[in-house]
């Protein structure tokens, strides 16, 4: 006889995985072909069967994908379970082998992780997946919960999962989407749904190890929560929605100030001021989001903001982040690529110039072009010269015209307001002698260069875009 709990999960999945289908096509092409992440654990084996009759009865393809940590001494057998288990679903099985060596500094349950989903991205890619569906349920959203609020996380720390979204600093790229289709389910009605069934699933022993903060939410904490909080996890998860809610107002809040205060790629700081400091955090978090930049930390927000908004008005701010800059100049923040000034001074590239229109330097994120132009150096010239492409390294001077001053590149800068890291990142090309012939932001030296009587070439130094 037919389990109604089991029925109503089933019920609660179908429509769950249309809507999130629904939501992937207004981004997408209409979602034909998905993916589970399939470990061979309850959760997603859950998943697996699940996929598969919604798959069957909506005709698209369902794939299943495995990764092989090779932690535990029972990886293989794992993997020899889940690649049977498919093979009589006759689900499409991919398997991505990974090596956890070296990664220690992230902790292994954090290095585990972010490799995982690094390598669903990949199998996501080569299979031209656009949806990844995980085996997340009421029970995971309730202790990703706890443990934002442990860790003292703010509104989208508390927000917890959402049913589908991007996570391109995970995958890989921001094109496949993450569903999570059981969040309503709890991981009893999970546990009764295989158990009709009569599937069988693997058991990770790691599960069970106390040293992790998840295992220990999970088998020291939230059973007594059970016992004086029943149904504590939908509780937990309505509160999540709430969160998520509210992080939208925020966001919405952010983008509205962004814009306000935007300059260009930068932000000004004299409109900054005029929104109060807890508006200013929440723009700035969403201008780090908006980037790509790992979240930081409360008080290193708090102390860059100080920096920024209370340095003298001539003073070169410089507030460095594991991912990037944040400088000041003229009254604008700007984020900016972080470079160590040591590679920068002994990077550079010899080349020679054959007529082509441009050269690309992929480790300068830029290419050099070279135009015809009436007052240009000699093309012949220029052709048997030894080039080389680097960094400047103090003490250059150039003179961009007969007329004009020979000036140190500095001074260039300065009279051309270049911000000082700009001129950090802005190359030049010197002569095999060591002569410089151009400097990029600035012109062409024409005390060392020979030039054309008619047409000639000038050079021209252009960033990859962004």
């Amino acid at each position: 006889m037919p389990n109604p709990q089991a029925a109503s999960v089933a019920d609660a999945f179908e429509r769950a995985l249309g809507a999130i289908r629904a939501r992937v096509a207004v981004s997408a092409a209409p979602c034909q072909r998905f993916a589970i992440a399939y470990s061979g654990g309850l959760d997603s084996t859950a998943l697996l069967h699940l996929a598969h009759v919604y798959a069957k009865a909506h005709s698209v393809s369902l794939f299943a994908f495995h990764v092989h940590h090779g932690i535990s001494p029972n990886a293989d057998a794992w993997l020899a379970h889940c690649e049977k288990e498919c093979e009589r679903l006759g689900v499409h099985f991919d398997v991505r082998r990974i090596d956890m060596s070296g990664r220690g500094r992230h902790g292994v349950e954090q290095a585990a992780r972010i490799a995982r989903y690094a390598a669903l991205g990949e199998l996501c890619r080569q299979h031209g997946l656009p949806l990844l569906l995980t085996a997340h349920h009421q029970d995971d959203q309730a202790e990703t919960v706890l443990l934002q609020l442990l860790r003292g996380s703010g509104v989208a720390g508390m927000s917890g999962m959402d049913a589908l979204n991007t996570a391109p600093d995970l995958l890989g790229d921001a094109y496949t989407m993450i569903g999570r289709p059981l969040l309503a389910a709890t991981r009893a009605e999970l546990e009764m749904f295989v158990a009709q069934r009569g599937v069988a699933f693997v058991e990770d022993e790691s599960n069970a190890d106390l040293r992790y903060a998840r295992n220990a939410l999970r088998h020291a904490i939230m059973p007594s929560l059970g016992r004086y909080f029943p149904g504590f996890q939908q509780r937990l998860a309505r509160a999540a929605e709430h969160a998520r809610s509210a992080q939208g107002m925020l966001d919405e809040l952010a983008g509205q100030d962004l814009a306000r205060c935007a300059v260009g790629n930068g932000i000004d700081i004299s409109r900054l001021r005029q929104i109060g400091t807890e508006r200013i955090d929440n723009l700035l978090r969403h201008w780090f989001a908006l980037h790509g930049v790992r979240m930081p930390s409360t008080a290193w927000l708090a102390e860059m903001r100080v920096q920024l908004l209370n340095a003298r008005e001539d003073a070169q701010v410089r507030v460095t982040h594991p991912d990037c800059e944040i400088r000041r100049h003229r009254g604008v923040i700007h984020m900016v690529p972080r470079m160590t000034d040591d590679g920068m001074k002994s990077l550079q590239v010899a080349f020679r110039w054959s007529g082509e229109a441009e050269i690309r330097f992929p480790a300068y994120g830029g290419s050099l072009h070279f135009d015809a132009a009436a007052e240009g150096m000699d093309a012949d010239w220029l052709r048997g010269q030894e080039l080389r492409l680097r960094y400047r390294r103090g003490g250059e001077k150039l003179k961009l015209a007969s007329d004009r001053a020979t000036k140190s590149l500095k001074h260039h800068f300065q009279d051309l307001d270049v911000p000082a890291w700009e001129r950090m990142r802005l190359p030049v090309v010197v002569s095999d002698g060591g002569k410089l012939l151009y400097a990029a932001g600035i012109g062409m030296n024409v005390r060392d260069v020979p030039m054309a009587g008619g047409q000639g070439v000038r050079l021209r130094w252009e960033r990859d875009p962004s």
